[in-house]
């Protein structure tokens, strides 16, 4: 069994403790509100914004037997710069504040998570980043266009109200394509371990922001 195949299989549990959470349930009945978006947006705001510098803490702690791995990063910073403005340009499209947005603080749930990957990468395994890469590429590809669909028809927004979520949907297979191609060299027992290890760490954590998320939040960057 491939590794790829394999960290699929060994986090199933902890994948079906994220994608029960009950707003993620409500979304895809189109039971959702407004605020229930934004406020999923304003905490991926505050996750999204991290991306490239966790990347870069990544990439500056793999040794140098590893610098194809580090090519491999500086290609998802590439990608990924600048993504925390499209999601304060759909709170915007939303009819919220997106300077509150930018200011505002982010929920224990969401900072706990940023903060334990940048915990990983710094004093376990830097490789242990890939296991969020894992959960948050993987979680977008197979539910964002359903949830922006669903979104979309029940509070009748208009279409540049979705770019992060569109832009992570099923047409970014090519990113989980890659993805899968990288976790596939990686042969080292410890490294393996790690990145299954904090695979499971991300999806309760993500899973916790989904149970986090609340009218208030919205209602705090109302314009």
């Amino acid at each position: 069994m491939k590794f790829y195949e394999r960290l699929q299989k060994e986090t199933e549990t902890e994948r079906h403790y994220l994608l029960s959470a009950p707003l993620i349930g409500r979304c895809m009945q189109g039971l959702v509100s407004l605020d229930d978006y934004v406020s999923f947006l304003l905490q991926a705001y505050h996750h999204v914004k991290h991306t490239t510098p966790l990347l870069m803490a990544c990439g500056s702690r793999l040794p140098e037997s590893k610098e194809w791995l580090r090519e491999a990063v500086a290609e998802y910073i590439e990608e990924e710069l600048g993504h925390q403005e499209w999601i304060l340009n759909d709170i915007a499209a939303c009819g919220y504040d997106k300077d509150k947005a930018r200011i505002s603080k982010p929920n224990m749930a969401t900072e706990l998570m940023v903060s334990y990957a940048y915990d990983t990468i710094n004093r376990i395994n830097p490789l242990g980043f890939f296991g969020m890469v894992n959960v948050l590429e993987g979680t977008s590809i197979n539910l964002a266009d359903k949830a922006a669909y669903q979104i979309k028809e029940a509070l009748g927004l208009p279409e540049n109200a979705f770019s992060y979520l569109r832009s992570h949907g099923a047409l970014d297979q090519d990113h989980i394509k890659f993805y899968e191609g990288l976790m596939n060299q990686i042969f080292d027992q410890d490294d393996q371990a790690q990145i299954i290890h904090s695979a499971k760490r991300f999806y309760i954590l993500y899973g916790n922001i989904f149970r986090d998320l609340s009218a208030e939040q919205a209602l705090a960057i109302a314009a």
